[in-house]
């Protein structure tokens, strides 16, 4: 059964690797045959990799899209995977999904689970001004204190 992709004007799309933009009005195309796609608000250019889970999802893409470097970027994926797992173990169950998903050899959907884990790690900073802001006040005021030590070392010497 073909896939059918509705491309609004605009809308780009990446098909095999190949960016697909449609410059006329509303489109309707069928793929008949086993391709990778991503629409363009699936797709994360290498500088919207800010963020651990990022790096993870931008990675299981490359993999996704360019399948002659598949085993290089899976690794990457799992490398960047094991990192955000140590350093947030709450998201054991997603990175078990994930690793599921493409153990299936299931790329797609193993980047659709990677979403979950970007959804995760949004809510664990979200919540980081709360848990942090006695720290930034300890670090501000070490960086005042050491400025006020380095003036009056300066007036010793």
């Amino acid at each position: 059964m073909p896939l059918k992709i509705d491309i609004k004007k605009g809308e780009k799309l990446v098909i095999n690797g190949a960016v697909i933009e449609n410059v006329g009005v509303h489109t309707k195309i069928l793929l008949y045959n086993q391709a990778a796609i991503l629409r363009e608000k699936e797709v994360l250019s290498a500088d919207d990799c800010v963020t651990p889970a990022s790096r993870v999802y931008f990675a299981l893409q490359c993999a996704y899209m360019f399948p002659d470097r598949k085993d290089h970027h899976l690794g990457l994926c799992e490398q960047y995977l094991q990192e955000y797992l140590k350093a947030c173990p709450s998201a054991a169950e997603i990175g078990d999904d994930i690793r599921h998903q493409l153990a299936d050899g299931h790329i797609y959907k193993g980047l659709r689970q990677t979403r979950k884990l970007i959804g995760h790690e949004m809510s664990a900073l979200s919540a980081l001004p709360e848990n942090v802001s006695k720290l930034f006040e300890l670090a501000s005021e070490e960086d005042e204190e050491s400025n006020g030590q380095e003036q009056e070392d300066d007036k010793e010497s």
